[in-house]
């Protein structure tokens, strides 16, 4: 692979800040112990013809010890770092002038932790470039490990060709927050202008393998060796490529959610080893947008009595009623229908429907049986079941007088609903004002709904935003990737509420580990804001379950199966429920509830 950034130490010079010092040594090169930096520039050409060379490259970072950067500032403001790459400059014009071909010099002196006093280190090549003062940003862009948490990595510019991310800044132009493959590989940016796709190699080409993600707007990249991270984990990076939006006057700078729409390539194939192509902004200029949303999802229906139904662990079905031919017979209690337990035979003209006729008495020999068994038919009945579909955020300025000040909500490896903490591989937390943040093992980040994240491949975390309806409670809607759910008997009325225990696993927030209040005030449920101890009750009747308000005070909200918002429920009693059709949700405190057939 080819060197993009050639990286030198000059070793330790007396004064630092002394231009003539760093160029050249007195007297013959031939006899001087260190190269310098005009010998550098001498050796590695950026262009040459057999052993001549005909172009050198004319952009040079230099750095010195920080504690003498810092120095310089407090003491001259910077004159002696300026003085110094002025200087530099003007040497760099005066010997190579014949090789530049028209190119500006431009000169970086940055400060350096790592760097003992004396010590002077400096980077130039075909990936360096140094902006000119007044040059628009073109691209931005940023690193993720998670999809949540991004990480800014550089700018690139028009005039800016290549661009090399990597694991440090020794051998790249910048080094990537968080890169997970080592020192053996890197990420080349290649843009040849504005009217030019931006072009992504993998150096080496056989290191990687790199997909674009149209839905999400990023790259994803693997290591084709197959290597894990401490949990297993496949190792993987995510970089997003960003076209930069000039800022109005007076505007604040979008949040990390909000950011402008990430190129795209123009045809993205499933890997991409060598090169992906992405096409540039049609409108450099246009406003900041909002992330794209995960692809549409298809809308859950309800099923009949005669499409699925309960069987038990033997395969039998659950209830059994006489066929139409037989005589009528009253249903036994509700009480009576258990979904593990099956009657004695009545007869053996048996068909399995969602009711259950009471035991005949009497005796029954075994050929009766068998054939019983034989002539029975089975059909499907109809699933009652409760799932948790998504969780609510709400607005915590509502309650500040109660100390809350933050609910953080965790999601572990299995995407299901956790308290924040170590097995939480990523957490959506809203403050007391109002603001959202997404939390992983790589920091914080302030987030807006609409957003998707994708912790996991092929296992996507949406935030969807609020409706204008819910808006006054609530922030947004985390769906629950892998949603919990609990069955319902039919034939009684249920309680939902935080003193209820009908459903009390699906309230997965009745916990103080989500809840943080002020100092010196007591952990308490997040449950208690919102939600209260009887919030509703709900029945399964044939066409849907039947919603009665049980507290004058606890909001009630209709979502349909794609949680759009339908209707707010006021009036509603046991005598004259709402009706919820089957596959709708509910939303009551944290819990958005989808009520299944």
């Amino acid at each position: 692979m080819p060197v993009y950034v050639q990286h030198e130490a000059l070793g330790k010079v007396n004064d630092v800040f002394d231009a003539d010092a760093l160029w050249q040594a007195p007297g013959l090169a031939l006899f001087s112990r260190r190269a310098l930096l005009r010998d550098l520039l001498e050796r590695s050409p950026r262009e040459q013809r057999g052993s001549k060379a005909t172009r050198c490259f004319s952009h040079v970072t230099l750095m010195l010890p920080q504690e003498d950067v810092d120095d310089d500032r407090h003491l001259t403001r910077g004159a002696r770092m300026r003085d110094l790459a002025q200087g530099l400059a003007a040497l760099h014009q005066k010997d190579f002038g014949d090789l530049l071909g028209g190119d500006e010099v431009r000169y970086q002196v940055v400060g350096a932790e790592r760097l003992a006093p004396g010590e002077v280190e400096v980077k130039f090549g075909h990936a360096l470039y140094l902006p000119a003062p007044n040059e628009k940003v073109q691209y931005t862009v940023a690193v993720s490990r998670d999809s949540a948490v991004w990480k800014s990595v550089c700018a690139i510019y028009p005039n800016q060709r290549l661009t090399l991310i990597g694991n440090d800044e020794h051998g790249a132009t910048w080094a990537a927050p968080g890169w997970p493959f080592g020192a053996e590989g890197a990420i080349l940016l290649i843009n040849d202008g504005p009217g030019a796709p931006l072009e992504l190699q993998v150096r080496p080409k056989d290191m990687f393998d790199c997909s674009y993600d149209a839905a999400a707007g990023y790259y994803t990249i693997r290591s084709r060796r197959g290597a894990v991270d401490g949990a297993g984990l496949p190792l993987r990076l995510l970089l997003r490529v960003t076209p930069a939006a000039p800022m109005q006057s007076g505007a604040r700078p979008p949040l990390a959610a909000q950011a402008a729409r990430p190129i795209a390539p123009a045809a993205a194939p499933a890997s991409m080893a060598a090169s992906t192509r992405a096409p540039a902004p049609a409108d450099a200029g246009a406003p900041a947008r909002t992330l794209a949303p995960a692809p549409a999802r298809a809308s859950a229906s309800p099923t009949s009595a005669s499409q699925s139904g309960p069987m038990t662990s033997s395969g039998r079905p659950a209830v059994w009623k006489p066929r139409a031919a037989a005589a009528p017979q009253q249903p036994a209690p509700a009480a009576a229908h258990s979904a593990t337990h099956i009657p004695a035979y009545a007869g053996a003209d048996m068909t399995a429907l969602p009711l259950a006729p009471a035991p005949k008495s009497g005796p029954m020999n075994a050929r009766a049986v068998a054939q019983a068994e034989l002539d029975a038919t089975f059909a499907p009945v109809a699933r009652q079941r409760v799932a948790l579909a998504a969780l609510a955020l709400p607005r915590l300025s509502r309650y500040r007088e109660t100390g809350a000040r933050a609910l953080e909500i965790g999601l572990n490896r299995t995407l299901a609903p956790a308290a924040p903490g170590q097995d939480a591989i990523l957490s959506v937390a809203v403050d007391d004002e109002d603001c959202l943040h997404a939390i992983t093992a790589a920091g914080r980040e302030r987030i807006a709904a609409p957003a998707s994240f994708n912790p996991l491949d092929g296992a996507p975390v949406e935030l969807l935003a609020a409706a204008p309806e819910l808006a006054d409670r609530y922030c947004a809607l985390l769906r629950v990737p892998q949603a919990p759910s609990l069955p319902v008997a039919p034939g009684a009325r249920f309680a939902f509420g935080r003193s209820a225990p009908m459903l009390a696993g699906l309230r997965v927030l009745d916990s103080p580990a989500f809840l943080k209040n002020g100092d010196g005030l007591p952990a308490t449920s997040a449950d208690r804001l919102g939600l209260s101890r009887k919030a509703f009750s709900f029945e399964a009747v044939e066409d849907g379950y039947g919603i009665a308000r049980l507290s004058a005070t606890q909001a009630l909200y209709h979502l349909d199966p794609d949680l759009a918002f339908v209707a707010e429920i006021k009036a509603a009693t046991p005598e004259q429920p709402y009706r919820l059709p089957a596959g709708h949700h509910l939303v009551a405190g944290h819990y958005v509830l989808r009520f299944e057939a």
